[in-house]
């Protein structure tokens, strides 16, 4: 930040009031709203868990989370789930959100049955009153790059175990295999609920049409997201409540007789449809595979044993079936054997699938594959849905700083002396929150800009830096500001890019304040930072947090970003704004919660003022040998500095440990942090935002990046190094190796243009652009495929309170050769 003020010589001065700036190297953003002096906190009333940290003891803003008055869950585990860090436990009440449009579908390429093999136990049961809630998350049968989906057709010919939707499949079918219309097999579960692991539930009259919305949900995320479907009939009245869950972790059983459940196996085989399975593979150029083309398959499937007491055992069968020819010339392996052994080499080897992830292809070969754009095309600005429940809970009680920290300045103390308030950050709808769900009056119009984000626990996350609500706004009546907050964030709704159409964005339960559509806030603040803001608000100053960059995935189900923490001052007379860099903080990020994402402000302040604003331009993970979703390996973090990126590095399990970072000094690795005037480069340019990925497709490394020039334009350069590289859990990679670090060893190609964005209404340059990477599951160039989601920041040149409103968030697809 501190460098952000000024661009080519000359100083730039902001005319406008509260508009924060957007942390890049050299040019100002306009990155903010016409709200006058109105400040995050404003207005809010709520106080249940954010997924902050709670004040601690003995302070006087301390406070407890009102007890729900619904009736206590039945079952055993429940008050050792409870004791778990605010998660969303069984039987809360949410809001209905958005359902996917696919009610009907066939995948058109699926695999072998599943073989009889060995069984390696997770979990055992012991006695009929014990239960443990440590079961392990399955992994997935399928690498989803292995196979072709179809588009949204009629249900396959699949033998079906279907039960009229007249007659319960409960008792009677307990732990039997049902297979859907989409040919995908399931074990039937019965009164077994997997608590704090719903996605947002879905709403349908029958058993079938709960698992059918299981298949949707994994089509248009082109992942395996959902692994098991829970029908609940008449829960409340006429509703029949179908629960997708992202996880079959800490099985527990209802006791209330009434949940129909189904845990995905995988897919059945289809003789008519294509042999052994029907797999069609793809080489590196997209085309079928040729005779000799090999594909390694291989992962684990849930089974589930069931004694007279109802829930037993949950297993994970490793698949191991042996060498198979379809007669097609294509070989289907297992995981011991997924080298070839003859001279021929396959095309593209595929990597398994997790629950969150859908597999990966590589291209096989020894070289680097040279990255070109194919084509590309705007998908138009996004569109806004927001929710229409809040929970209605009061404001802890607010806290009165001391004189000397009012003063309009930057001032360190209110950021690490104080605790994360509780009134800031986004609430989990879980057991302690649902009663008090209610319904937001008139529907919040937004205005905000940033929009970067990424792909956490298969859900599409849009991330905001300033936020306004305003009430309703049509386009006969502007709307009346509400509030204004430092951050926010959404959810992609009905993935409409797979399809080439403009995203629909939707706004959590728990992002809300009240029932007007006040906001909350996405990163949490202090109670320091928050009482400042409403102490000073109209004398000129505020704290802000801006997660600018993407997310940085860290495990299977949780991403961070390092974001700033600016003060913005405004004179009061010209408007003029300055905005400081303070430090930076550690979010870390989770999603699937009925209440929206969330994001846990794990390290208040872990960089600070004038040191390199290390992983403010975002960063990059390097897996471990436990593959795409472990907890190994390493995060590098990028350094924006004037002439290019220094880089940091750390475990990925130390993240929040600033003495844990070593860093490149241009010849090797140092625990001494370098300075704001270090050349010690790994790539240079003079970057407004950047994103550095590694493409299975292509071998190697990709920077997808926008300058500080305001040209409107994305750029993009690869890593031209001597031979492809490989992960060290990919087939044929280096155990032993941090294949991340080959960005150090070989120069960047040339720059090249990926991507024009029209000119936005206001005439102005865009910014705060990027790829959100992994939006196109198996076909995702994170995945082996050819597909990249592209968005950025377009101002209109309008009021905020319009219909169009201040800024607006374009996507574009970019398909890669």
């Amino acid at each position: 930040m501190k460098t952000k003020l000024v661009s080519c010589g000359f100083t730039l001065t902001l005319l406008i009031t509260t508009a924060p700036l957007s942390a890049r190297t050299a040019f100002v953003h306009p990155h903010g709203h016409k709200h006058g002096a109105v400040l995050d906190g404003v207005f809010h009333k709520s106080l249940a868990s954010s997924g902050s940290s709670f004040p601690a003891s003995g302070r006087d803003d301390s406070f407890t989370i009102p007890k729900s008055s619904e009736p206590a869950i039945e079952g055993e585990d429940i008050e050792s789930l409870q004791n778990e860090s605010q998660h969303a436990e069984p039987f809360v009440q949410p809001v209905p959100m958005s359902q996917s449009p696919s009610e009907e579908l066939e995948l058109r390429a699926v695999l072998p049955a599943t073989p009889q093999s060995p069984r390696s136990r997770i979990h055992k049961r012991g006695s009929a009153h014990e239960h443990e809630a440590n079961v392990l998350s399955p992994r997935q049968d399928d690498g989803y790059g292995s196979f072709v989906l179809g588009g949204h057709l009629s249900p396959s010919s699949a033998s079906s175990a279907a039960v009229p939707s007249a007659t319960s499949i409960c008792p009677a079918q307990n732990g039997t295999t049902y297979t859907s219309n989409a040919g995908i097999n399931y074990r039937v579960v019965c009164d077994i609920d997997f608590p704090s692991n719903d996605y947002p539930f879905q709403t349908v009259q029958t058993f079938e049409g709960c698992v059918q919305k299981c298949d949707a949900y994994n089509y248009d995320h082109h992942n395996f997201g959902c692994l098991a479907a829970l029908f609940v009939p008449s829960r409340e009245g006429s509703a029949n409540d179908c629960y997708l869950k992202w996880s079959t972790a800490h099985p527990v059983n209802s006791g209330t007789g009434q949940i129909q459940g189904a845990i995905r196996l995988g897919y059945a085989t289809d003789p008519t449809t294509s042999p052994a399975g029907g797999y069609e593979l793809s080489t590196a150029a997209g085309s079928s595979a040729s005779p000799s083309s090999t594909v390694a398959v291989y992962g684990v499937v849930p089974v589930v044993t069931y004694g007279a007491d109802g829930f037993e055992t949950l297993e994970l069968s490793t698949i191991s079936s042996t060498t198979s020819d379809t007669g097609d010339g294509i070989t289907i392996r297992t995981a011991a054997e997924a080298t070839p052994t003859s001279s021929a080499e396959p095309a593209a080897v595929t990597s398994p699938a997790t629950s969150s992830t859908p597999g990966v292809t590589y291209s096989l070969g020894k070289n680097v594959i040279t990255p070109n754009v194919k084509n590309s095309h705007s998908q138009g600005p996004t569109g806004n849905t927001p929710t229409k429940q809040y929970l209605d809970v009061k404001s802890p009680k607010s806290i009165t700083l001391p004189k000397e920290l009012l003063a309009i300045g930057v001032n360190d103390d209110l950021t690490t002396r104080y605790p994360i308030s509780p009134d800031t950050g986004v609430l989990e709808v879980n057991i302690s929150t649902q009663s008090y769900l209610s319904a937001i009056t008139d529907v919040p119009h937004i205005s905000r800009d940033g929009g970067k984000g990424g792909m956490v626990n298969g859900q599409h996350i849009f991330i905001f830096c300033d936020s306004g609500s305003y009430s309703t706004t049509t386009k006969t009546s502007d709307g009346e500001f509400l509030g204004f907050v430092s951050s926010s964030a959404a959810v992609d709704v009905g993935m409409n890019g797979l399809e080439g159409k403009a995203l629909t964005l939707q706004d959590g339960i728990g992002q809300w304040s009240d029932n007007n559509g006040r906001m909350r806030g996405f990163a949490p603040l202090t109670t320091g930072e928050l009482a400042y803001n409403l102490a000073v608000q109209g004398n000129g100053g505020r704290i802000a947090v801006w997660p600018e960059s993407s997310i940085i995935s860290l495990d299977g189900t949780s991403g961070i970003i390092y974001a700033p923490i600016v003060y913005d001052e405004v004179n009061e007379i010209t408007k003029a704004a300055k905005f400081t860099y303070t430090g930076s903080t550690l979010l870390t990020i989770t999603a699937g919660n009925k209440g929206g994402p969330v994001a846990e402000r794990t390290v208040p302040k872990i960089f600070n003022q004038d040191e390199v604003e290390w992983g403010c331009a975002g960063g990059l993970r390097s897996w471990g040998p436990s593959g795409i979703g472990g907890d190994d390996g390493n995060v590098y973090l990028f350094g924006n500095v004037a002439g290019g990126l220094l880089l940091a590095r750390v475990p990925a399990k130390e993240v929040a440990d600033r003495d844990s970072f070593t860093y490149w000094n241009g010849t090797f690795w140092t625990d001494d942090m370098p300075s704001n005037s270090s050349t010690a480069y790994f790539i240079e340019g003079a970057f407004m935002d950047i994103d550095i990925f590694y493409s299975p497709r292509h071998l190697t490394f990709i920077a997808v990046y926008m300058t500080v020039y305001a040209d409107s334009t994305f750029y993009y350069r690869y890593l031209e190094a001597d031979q492809g590289i490989l992960p060290p859990f990919a087939p044929g990679g280096d155990g032993s190796s941090d294949y991340v670090e080959n960005i150090l060893k070989y120069k960047w190609s040339e720059q090249e243009v990926l991507y024009k964005a029209a000119k936005s209404l206001s005439g102005k340059y865009i910014y705060s652009g990027g790829p959100h990477l992994g939006y196109f599951g198996s076909n995702d160039i994170i995945n082996g495929g050819t597909k990249m989601l592209l968005s950025w920041t377009a101002p209109t040149g309008l009021n905020p309170d319009v219909l169009l409103s201040e800024y607006q968030i374009p996507t574009a697809e970019i398909d890669w050769a």
